[in-house]
């Protein structure tokens, strides 16, 4: 018989919602229910990709005796991380502080005013590997509720003042904040830094792009040769490893050994979009095909099997199918000769690693374990011959691994994950010169505007009708503060490759939208949780970038932008107040600041302030753009104004004001703090200002 959350629209919800268990969704009638009956609260929270997720519900919550242990003593909240993390937040403060870890699936007693007083992570059916079985620490939790509520009451108490400890900050040191805290933090990074296999630390690794988007800043300020080493053994590495999909493309989670051979298989929208940014950045500081081919290749994934007909974009995909981890993706050496044929197999199993007793579980992930020259030269081909080859080859293989049953999609749209793959494909199509990449951002952003703004509040959560596009879909829940900056910063994305004002009045609009709800006056930083959201334990305040930039190192981001763009001190000095409040943590912990690091580079350099006026559809506005984009200019803030009736609107933007075409033709004004160069209409005169 069904639960509650068959009426929820999260597939991680849904997913539950034929559990044994009494389950309720976060709301105010579970805390009722348990006031009125003074039970302690049973809160789980994951997500629909986590592995270990899925474990702790076949052990546990479909097996009906534990079920009826949780619905005799517990009120028992399923949350989706996801669509709610404010609550993942709170609650996985007080399990690290009790335990000094965390993870999910996450499990956490409150009492029911909401109040934690003991947690974990996974728990076993039975004693296993020095972990509690879940019943006993069931009867355990639920004895102590009954008859220790002076011990619980106090356990509550100190986590409480210990979360609020954790979520405060500091208002600033009074250290000036300059280039210094730049060098420290790449020393930090540099001695973390594996040299021989790429990325951070041993095992497992995660991609953590923005400590390489942070280095690639470092390389442009400093021209240190091992910043963009650094950046490129990794990018390199995890190109050709089994993190990165060789067949289908796109990024999964992270690497369980330090060669990024074997992954976690789960993909997720995020770590493709801000690693699709990433290479796309190193392609235009280097010029490598490869880092543009990986671009490319992750965005036709995403096209593929992770965009709604409306325009969003899926959250994520499972590591796992038909319960098996990995099943989808890993390959025998005669599947792939019975598909492409004996002597184009011979080649690619050798490219790809495959071998007959494989290198997982008996079957092969595909990585690039040769040299595409030397083995083109073994095989007495020519590189094009041996490129034409692979492409083919991979085709064939995508198109057969399609007939397997694939991981289940996650498919509710959320709107921050959605705001970084936005900015993915407008800067992508900008800089490669790829018209369907704009177009496919245009089309996101309409469906984020429309669909996920409401009353001019941005909502956190959107899922399609029972029959997809066809059927009204349904938005729900506040935005969060990420929700608001990573839209914000797809929206100005795709103004500079589209031009289209509408792009960055919104960005504006909301902008001030976002300071208005989130901005705390007392401590200078911002709160995760709007001011009209509703009362928690603690109001969380989460700064640190972790698998995605914290929403406050985003916001602080946007708002130096913003300020410039309209000319406001007051948003350009609440951005300084934020990286002030984190100038200690940017030095001592580097590997989860790189987005606030990349925030202070922005603010302790004088960014380039181009404005380009014309036509997108001009050649010579296109010529004039591709200068703009042909090189990783971090430090700037670009324009546009495409048409004669967007002069006059422009006109309210400072930066735009007093932009006309010169001689009727498309025109480009470079300027530093607002002190502009004589305007051009030659891409030769605007690429030696914009180097100067």
């Amino acid at each position: 018989m069904p639960n509650r959350l068959s009426n929820e629209t999260s597939p991680y919800l849904l997913q539950h919602a034929n559990n044994p268990v009494d389950w309720y969704p976060w709301g105010q009638e579970a805390l009722d229910r348990a006031k009125a009956e003074d039970r302690p609260i049973l809160l789980s929270v994951g997500y629909s990709a986590c592995h270990w997720c899925h474990v702790m519900e076949r052990e546990s919550f479909e097996n009906p005796e534990i079920a009826a242990q949780m619905n005799d003593g517990f009120v028992s909240i399923k949350v989706d991380r996801e669509e709610r993390p404010d609550i993942d937040s709170i609650y996985m403060t007080a399990v690290q502080a009790m335990t000094g870890r965390g993870g999910w699936p996450m499990t956490v007693f409150l009492t029911p005013d909401g109040k934690p007083f003991y947690g974990g992570t996974y728990f076993p059916p039975d004693d296993r590997g020095g972990m509690p079985a879940f019943p006993r620490v069931l009867a355990a939790l639920s004895d102590a509720y009954a008859n220790d509520r002076e011990n619980v009451v106090k356990t509550t108490e100190q986590l409480i003042e210990r979360m609020e400890q954790m979520a405060s900050v500091n208002t600033g040191t009074g250290i000036p904040m300059t280039e210094e805290v730049l060098h420290q933090a790449f020393s930090g990074i540099s001695g973390d830094f594996d040299d021989r296999y790429g990325g951070i630390g041993i095992q497992p690794k995660f991609p953590q792009p923005m400590t390489y988007e942070f280095l690639l800043r470092y390389y442009l300020r400093t021209e240190n040769a091992d910043a963009l080493e650094m950046v490129e053994l990794t990018l390199e590495r995890m190109a050709k490893g089994g993190i990165y999909d060789q067949i289908g493309g796109g990024f999964h989670r992270y690497s369980t050994d330090t060669f990024w051979l074997v992954p976690h298989f789960e993909k997720m929208l995020y770590d493709n979009a801000l690693l699709v940014q990433l290479y796309l950045h190193a392609h235009q500081v280097t010029g490598k095909p490869m880092y543009r081919r990986i671009v490319e290749e992750t965005l036709a994934y995403v096209t593929r099997e992770m965009t709604a007909p409306e325009g969003g974009f899926y959250s994520a995909q499972d590591a796992d199918s038909e319960g098996v981890e990995g099943k989808f993706f890993v390959w025998l050496p005669q599947d792939i000769q019975e598909i492409i044929g004996d002597d184009d197999a011979e080649i690619v199993n050798q490219y790809y690693g495959v071998t007959p007793h494989g290198n997982f579980e008996g079957r092969n992930i595909l990585h690039v374990t040769m040299d595409a020259g030397n083995l083109a030269r073994d095989e007495n081909l020519t590189a094009d011959e041996f490129d034409k080859l692979i492409s083919r080859t991979k085709k064939k293989l995508l198109e057969v691994r399609s007939q397997r049953v694939a991981p289940q999609r996650d498919d509710k749209v959320l709107t921050s994950w959605n705001g970084m793959m936005l900015r993915a494909f407008a800067e992508a199509g900008a800089v490669l010169g790829i018209r369907e990449y704009v177009e496919i951002a245009e089309q996101n952003a309409k469906f984020l505007l429309d669909s996920m703004v409401k009353g001019g509040r941005v909502l956190r959560t959107y899922k399609a009708g029972p029959d997809g596009a066809h059927a009204p879909g349904e938005a729900k829940l506040n935005g969060y503060l990420e929700d608001y900056a990573f839209l914000i910063d797809g929206l100005l994305a795709l103004h500079e490759a589209s031009f289209g004002q509408r792009w960055l009045t919104e960005a504006i609009r909301l902008g001030r939208d976002m300071v208005e709800l989130f901005w705390d006056d007392a401590t200078g930083q911002f709160y995760d949780t709007g001011h009209d959201h509703e009362t928690l334990v603690v109001r969380p305040r989460d700064f640190s970038d972790n698998a995605i930039p914290s929403g406050s190192s985003m916001a602080s981001g946007v708002l130096l932008r913003l300020a410039i763009i309209t000319d406001d001190q007051g948003l350009r000095d609440k951005a300084i107040a934020g990286l002030q409040s984190v100038r200690d943590v940017m030095t001592s912990y580097p590997t989860g600041s790189g987005n606030w690091l990349g925030d202070l580079d922005f603010l302790l350099s004088t960014p380039k302030e181009i404005v380009i006026v014309g036509s997108p559809d001009d050649q010579q506005t296109g010529d004039l753009c591709r200068e703009v984009f042909r090189h990783h200019i971090a430090n700037r803030i670009f324009l546009g104004v495409a048409h004669a009736e967007d002069v006059k609107s422009a006109q309210e933007i400072p930066l735009l004001q007093d932009r006309v075409m010169v001689g009727g033709k498309p025109t480009a004004y470079v300027c530093e703090n607002y002190v502009c160069n004589l305007p051009v209409t030659d891409p030769a005169e605007l690429a030696k200002q914009l180097v100067d």
